[in-house]
């Protein structure tokens, strides 16, 4: 209801002024380990095609790091396609955050993309939901589990920028559909308990298990 909305625009303002980001400036987000699986060339081309577009302030949040030689070779080329796209001072660096700490980059976004190329469980997306952050996500794996297409967010079968700089300006551009999504993808989240995650196949629980999860509660 109006309370809700009213409470989530309030966590998003603190968030915002915690983590010094801008209080209206359109807000992208993306977690993840550096490297192309997780596809933030994605992200960062969606970004690109926002900018240009009908959000000329539209800011991208880059939330982890590069591991191994496959990702610093996809971190050098993640920042020349930010350069050749004009948006390089769009993007703000993160290093890897402490689980206490994300759940504020969480609130602050407006938009948590997540652009895999496969996610057997998909928990950025699940710990986006339960911050009350709209996911526009690539239709693999878990993910297509996770995210209800058009109700707790918006599912992308099309792995490409202009995909997604669509799904994302869609939420953008329409403040009842983004607190509609942020809303019930938070109930979704609080009726997701961690132990159902755990019981599914064993890789999956090994990922939950050695991993703190993120704290949204309110």
């Amino acid at each position: 209801g109006r309370r809700g909305a009213a409470r989530a625009a309030g966590h998003k303002a603190g968030a915002r002024q915690a983590l010094g980001l801008s209080p209206s400036a359109p807000l992208l987000l993306f977690v993840g380990r550096i490297q192309p699986l997780k596809g933030l060339t994605v992200a960062v081309g969606a970004l690109g095609e926002l900018v240009a577009g009908g959000h000329p302030d539209a800011q991208l949040v880059g939330g982890g790091g590069p591991r191994g030689t496959e990702g610093e070779r996809e971190a050098r080329a993640v920042r020349a396609l930010a350069a050749s796209l004009g948006v390089s001072d769009h993007i703000r660096w993160v290093d890897p955050q402490p689980h206490h700490l994300l759940s504020s980059w969480y609130r602050a976004a407006d938009v948590v993309l997540v652009p895999s190329r496969s996610e057997s469980f998909g928990l950025v997306a699940l710990e986006a939901a339960a911050c009350g952050a709209p996911v526009v996500a690539a239709a693999v794996g878990g993910l297509r589990t996770l995210v209800d297409h058009g109700r707790t967010g918006l599912l992308v079968d099309r792995r490409d920028p202009s995909a997604f700089a669509q799904a994302a300006g869609r939420i953008l551009d329409d403040p009842v559909l983004a607190s509609s999504l942020s809303a019930a993808a938070a109930e979704r989240a609080r009726g997701y308990t961690w132990s159902t995650a755990a019981a599914r196949p064993r890789r999956i629980y090994v990922d939950l298990a050695t991993r703190s999860r993120v704290d949204c509660a309110a």
